[in-house]
């Protein structure tokens, strides 16, 4: 295992627990979690386009993200499985495509993102859909609707997918590797979450018609 790897690791085993704590108490603990993260990307975006024409659209997006995840924990009865099921989507889509481009390889997805492989797109799909037995044995979603939710699995899945790709595609607009340091193995906390900054709000949008109240 290499140093990165473990430091992604270890920084996640960390992480992980402490962030799910703040966002099931909700409340004042899942406002101050959204305010710092927000704080957070929007330095980090400053940063990563600076001097750039997108520069000021990138914030209205983060503001507009952050707003999104902030309605979907309050707006279902002040329930945290939608957001929960979200993030694990966004996380399992991460850790698919990063296992299985590792093991893989093969062809590129992208050239803006060299990293990412057609087997990793593969194994994002694949780890994203292996969440759906979880959920049904602890009745979290209603096994009558089993189509509606792979389909839901794959549309978010596929949206974290391309908001990495997007976030890639800025970071080598403007020649970085990273946009930060702060968290050990992942880089900055915008290469950890760009999938989900574009997940929650089609989630968000998603939850305003019948499709999610059907699942």
């Amino acid at each position: 295992m290499d140093i990165e790897l473990k430091q992604r690791v270890l920084s996640s085993i960390v992480l992980f627990p402490i962030v799910l704590f703040l966002i099931i108490k909700g409340s004042y603990f899942f406002s101050f979690l959204l305010l710092i993260s927000l704080f957070i990307a929007l330095y980090e975006w400053h940063f990563l386009s600076k001097n750039k024409f997108y520069h000021f659209f990138g914030f209205i997006f983060l503001f507009f993200s952050f707003f999104c995840m902030y309605r979907i924990r309050i707006d279902n009865d002040n329930s945290y499985d939608y957001f929960i099921i979200i993030l694990l989507i966004c996380i399992l889509t991460d850790i698919g495509g990063y296992i299985f481009g590792k093991i893989f390889k093969g062809p590129k997805l992208t050239s803006y993102s060299p990293k990412k492989t057609i087997s990793g797109l593969v194994g994002s799909y694949l780890l994203a859909i292996c969440l759906i037995p979880f959920l049904l044995y602890f009745e979290v979603i209603d096994q009558n609707q089993i189509k509606l939710i792979i389909i839901f699995v794959i549309l978010i899945s596929s949206i974290s997918q391309i908001g990495d790709i997007v976030i890639s595609f800025f970071k080598r607009k403007s020649n970085i590797k990273d946009t930060g340091k702060i968290l050990p193995g992942h880089g900055g906390l915008l290469d950890r979450i760009d999938g989900m900054i574009f997940a929650f709000p089609f989630a968000y949008l998603m939850s305003l018609t019948n499709l999610v109240d059907k699942i």
